[in-house]
C-alpha cells in the first residue's frame, strides 16, 4: 500500500478472539483496522468514520448480521459488506446479497481466501471510484464549454 492511503476496514463480531485476530491480520496487511462487538457499536462507528470494507458476522447479539447490512452507512465508493458466517445457508446466502452483502465467507475460511477476496473487492471499488471521478471530470468540462459557447454568443 506504499504511495496509498490504507483502505480501512470495519470488522464486527461478537467473539474478541476473532475480532483481534483479523485486527492483527489485516493491520499487518496494511489496513487501518477498527472494530464493533455488536450491530449498535458498528452502525454508530459506521456514522461516524469512512469505512471502505466491513466484514460482517452473521449472529451478533443484538441483531441478525444481515439485517445490519442496510444500516451500515453508505459511503462513496459503496462500502463493500462482507459476511462470514458459520451457519451457511442458501436461504442466507441470497437474502445477504438481497440485503446489500458483496461476499459471503464461511468459516471455517482460509486466511488467504478472505484477504484474496478482501483485495478483489477493494480493486473493484477502486475501479468504481475511478469511473466516477472520470465521469464526474468529464460532466465539468462538458459543463464549462458549454457555459463558454454561451459567454462567447453574447459577445457577438
Amino acid at each position: 500500500m506504499k504511495g496509498k492511503r490504507a483502505a480501512r476496514m470495519l470488522v464486527i463480531d461478537d467473539e474478541e478472539s476473532v475480532r483481534k485476530s483479523l485486527a492483527l491480520v489485516l493491520k499487518d496487511e496494511g489496513y487501518a483496522v477498527d472494530v464493533a462487538e455488536n450491530g449498535e457499536e458498528a452502525i454508530k462507528k459506521s456514522k461516524a468514520n469512512f469505512y471502505n470494507l466491513a466484514l460482517v458476522d452473521i449472529r451478533l447479539p443484538d441483531i441478525d448480521g444481515i439485517s445490519l447490512l442496510p444500516q451500515l452507512r453508505e459511503t462513496v465508493p459503496k462500502m463493500v459488506k462482507i459476511i462470514i458466517t458459520g451457519y451457511p445457508s442458501l436461504d442466507n446466502s441470497i437474502e445477504a446479497v438481497n440485503r446489500g452483502a458483496d461476499g459471503y465467507i464461511v468459516k471455517p475460511y482460509s486466511m488467504e481466501n478472505l484477504l484474496r477476496t478482501i483485495r478483489e473487492h477493494l480493486q473493484k471499488q477502486q475501479e468504481a471510484k475511478k469511473y466516477s471521478e472520470e465521469k464526474v471530470k468529464e460532466f465539468i468540462e462538458a459543463r464549462a464549454e458549454e457555459h463558454e459557447r454561451k459567454a462567447r454568443a453574447k459577445r457577438r
